[in-house]
C-alpha cells in the first residue's frame, strides 16, 4: 500500500533497529482518511470470506479494525486489557507480553461478543514479536469461532511475529512489510 509506505517514510520515527514509532499515523494520532483507506483495503482482501466479526486488541488496533468492520458491515469487537474490577468472570483471557510497552498484561474478550458460528477477521496495527497476536489467536480458537485471517497494517519482517502466525496455517495479509530499520533507514519488502 504505497500511500502508507510514503507516510511511514515521512512520519515514522526510528527509535532503534527494532522499534519504529508510528505515533502520528496509528498509535497516538489517527489520520481518518488513511485509516479508512486501510479498512477498505483489508475489506477488499477478505470480503470473500463472509466475515461476521472483526476483532482487535485494545487500543491501537481499534481505528483500523473499526474502518475494516465498517467496510465489511459487521461489528467490531476488541479485546480489552484486563484492568477493571468489573471484568466479566466468564471472559476468554490470555496473558501476553508487550514488546513495545515492555510489560505483561492480560487481554480479555467477553463470550457475549464472539460465538461459535462466527467467522472472525483479526485486525491489528503492527506486528513485531507477535505475543499479543498469538494471545488473540488463542482466545478466538477457544471461543469456537473460525479465525479466517489476520490483517496487519505494518509487519516487521525481521521479527518473528507474523511468521509464527503463518506457521499456524493462518492467512496473514500485511499492508506494508518492513524488512529492516538498521542504520536509521526504513527498508520495505517488495
Amino acid at each position: 500500500m504505497e500511500v502508507l509506505k510514503k507516510r511511514i517514510l515521512n512520519e515514522g520515527v526510528i527509535a532503534s533497529d527494532q522499534v519504529l514509532k508510528l505515533d502520528g499515523l496509528l498509535n497516538h494520532q489517527v489520520d481518518p482518511e488513511l485509516t479508512m483507506e486501510m479498512g477498505r483495503e483489508f475489506a477488499a482482501r477478505f470480503r470473500e470470506e463472509k466475515i461476521t466479526r472483526v476483532v482487535t486488541v485494545e487500543s491501537s488496533g481499534i481505528a483500523v479494525g473499526f474502518a475494516t468492520a465498517l467496510e465489511l458491515g459487521v461489528p467490531l469487537v476488541f479485546a480489552r486489557r484486563k484492568k477493571t474490577l468489573l471484568a466479566d468472570p466468564d471472559a476468554l483471557c490470555e496473558r501476553v507480553p508487550s514488546f513495545t510497552k515492555g510489560i505483561v498484561t492480560d487481554i480479555m474478550l467477553s463470550r457475549q461478543f464472539i460465538h461459535e458460528q462466527d467467522r472472525v477477521l483479526f485486525i491489528d496495527d503492527i506486528i513485531a514479536n507477535g505475543d499479543a497476536a498469538r494471545g488473540m489467536v488463542k482466545i478466538i480458537q477457544r471461543s469456537g469461532a473460525e479465525l479466517v485471517g489476520f490483517g496487519v497494517a505494518v509487519e516487521k519482517c525481521f521479527q518473528a511475529g507474523a511468521r509464527t502466525i503463518r506457521e499456524q496455517g493462518i492467512r496473514v495479509e500485511s499492508l506494508v512489510k518492513i524488512t529492516s530499520l538498521a542504520d536509521g533507514k526504513i527498508e520495505f519488502a517488495e
